[in-house]
């Protein structure tokens, strides 16, 4: 089993203010200070997206979705910050249904986000259609008063599933990387599409006992961001996995270095933890 005081110890010695706060989210729902809220959103370019690079000017899709993910931990997709990034996304979709890095990145995105890279657009685009997904099912749960996000972005999904599916070979795989795969079934799954995620799922079974901590925590935070049910087979296989790769320290390696530790051990401690009611 995953040692998850073990894990929350880890943070709480070696995480800033922010991991700290997203920790104490994630482990009660508290309601996290205004004032990290702020700090966690900042940079945020004019148009809605967030920079590669402290300080860059051109927004990145990747980088966008990844600080969404940090947002989400905080209880802040709810915030004008992210809806605007949000809208943001929405809006850089392009005819076919996926996404592609802005070309004036190029020689800053790594290899998942190259602009022009067929690989990296199906990456991008089953990223940010997930963190769209996310963003419908938040509306939808809220109610009638927030309404906007799902009807705003649910054809902006329908479009990215679509395009997610037509990659897909018949056994299930898909010409990208890694992670692509769980975002891709994520998003096909609220969509309904059922044997199109299943397919997809089937294949990542196979990979888990050879996966990395950090993508092994990815995939079940994903997992059950968008379904939330614990004996998701998938999901089991996947905290199995966690258990096995977690150090005596409490943490999980990233696959990015060491002072990303922090980061891929609030994921799996994201995946894993208990529900919880947010206290606002």
């Amino acid at each position: 089993m995953v040692d998850m005081d073990a894990a929350i110890g880890f943070v709480v010695a070696h995480g800033d203010a922010v991991d700290r706060a997203r920790l104490s989210r994630l482990r009660t729902g508290a309601p996290v200070p205004v004032e990290l809220l702020d700090e966690a959103e900042a940079g945020q370019a004019p148009g809605g997206g967030w920079p590669a690079v402290l300080g860059g000017e051109v927004a990145s899709v990747d980088a966008t979705c990844f600080r969404l993910a940090e947002l989400d931990d905080l209880g802040a997709l709810g915030r004008p910050a992210a809806r605007h990034a949000l809208d943001w996304l929405a809006a850089r979709q392009l005819p076919d249904g996926g996404w592609e890095e802005d070309p004036r990145l190029a020689g800053l995105a790594p290899e998942w986000a190259r602009p022009g890279d067929p690989e990296a657009r199906l990456y991008l685009t089953a990223n940010a259609g997930y963190w769209l997904t996310v963003a419908g099912l938040d509306a939808r749960a809220a109610g009638p008063l927030d309404h906007r996000v799902g009807g705003a972005y649910a054809g902006v999904v329908q479009a990215a599933a679509h395009a997610l599916a037509a990659a897909l070979a018949p056994d299930g795989s898909w010409p990208s990387f890694l992670p692509a795969g769980w975002l891709s079934a994520a998003v096909l799954h609220r969509q309904q599409m059922y044997d199109e995620s299943a397919r997809i799922q089937a294949v990542l079974a196979e990979r888990v006992p050879r996966m990395s901590p950090a993508d092994v925590a990815w995939l079940a935070a994903t997992l059950r961001r968008v379904e939330g049910s614990e004996e998701q087979w998938l999901f089991v296989a996947a905290r199995r996995r966690l258990a096995e790769t977690q150090r005596s320290d409490g943490g999980w390696d990233s696959d990015d270095g060491h002072q990303f530790d922090v980061h891929t051990t609030l994921t799996a401690i994201r995946a894993c933890r208990p529900a919880v009611t947010s206290a606002g």
